[in-house]
C-alpha cells in the first residue's frame, strides 16, 4: 500500500514537472531602451529638416515642452545649460542638447529660435505638425494635455500640462537613462562624464 503510494507521488511530480516544463516562460520585463524613444521626423528652428538619424554619434539631452511654460521648462533647460558647462567645451560638444515643443500650434520656428537664444548656441529646437508631434511623444512615452484658460478668455491663451523628464539618449539613438525635473546640474554633469567615458 505505501510503495503504491510512492509510486503515485512519484508519477504526479513527475507529470507536474512535465507541464512546467512545456509552459512558455514568464514573460521578461521589456528593457528600458525598448521603452524610450524611436525614428522621428521634425523641424529644427532654423528651419531645417531633421530625423533622430540626423544626431547619430553624439549623445543627445531631449526635453518636452512649450515656450509659453511658466516655470518647468525653463528651469530644466537652464539645468541642461548648466551641466553641459560643468562638462567643459570638449567633453560637451559630445552632447547635443534638444528641447521638442508639445505645442507647435503656438511655438513657430520664429518663437523657437527667441526662445532658445536664452540657453545657449548649441540648444536645438524642434517641432512638428500635429500628427508628427503625437508620434515623436508616443515614442518617448511623453503625456500632453492641454488646461484651457478661465472662460472668456482668448483662444490661444492655455497651459500645457506635460511630463518633465529629461532623456539621454546614446550615439546609437536609444536610450540610457533619464533625469527628473528636480535633477540637480552638477548631478547631471556627473553622469554625463560617467555615460561619455563609457562610450570610448
Amino acid at each position: 500500500m505505501a510503495a503504491r503510494r510512492a509510486v503515485r507521488a512519484v508519477a504526479a511530480a513527475l507529470a507536474a514537472f512535465c507541464l512546467a516544463a512545456a509552459a512558455p516562460p514568464p514573460p521578461s520585463p521589456l528593457p528600458l531602451d525598448k521603452l524610450f524613444g524611436g525614428p522621428f521626423a521634425l523641424t529644427d528652428h532654423n528651419g531645417r529638416a531633421v530625423t533622430d538619424e540626423t544626431f547619430r554619434g553624439r549623445f543627445a539631452l531631449l526635453y518636452f515642452g512649450y515656450t509659453f511654460c511658466p516655470d518647468l521648462c525653463p528651469t530644466n533647460l537652464l539645468t541642461m545649460a548648466e551641466a553641459l558647462e560643468a562638462l567643459g567645451p570638449e567633453r560637451s560638444e559630445l552632447v547635443q542638447p534638444l528641447f521638442v515643443t508639445v505645442d507647435p500650434q503656438r511655438d513657430g520656428l520664429q518663437a523657437l529660435r527667441d526662445y532658445m537664444a536664452h540657453f545657449g548656441p548649441r540648444f536645438l529646437a524642434l517641432r512638428g505638425t500635429p500628427a508628427e508631434t503625437r508620434a515623436v511623444l508616443k515614442a518617448w512615452r511623453v503625456h500632453r494635455r492641454k488646461v484651457p484658460a478661465e472662460s472668456g478668455a482668448d483662444a490661444d491663451d492655455y497651459l500645457v500640462d506635460h511630463a518633465t523628464l529629461t532623456f539621454l539618449m546614446g550615439p546609437d539613438g536609444r536610450f540610457r537613462t533619464l533625469f527628473p525635473h528636480d535633477t540637480p546640474a552638477d548631478r547631471m554633469a556627473a553622469t554625463l562624464r560617467r555615460y561619455l567615458a563609457a562610450e570610448r
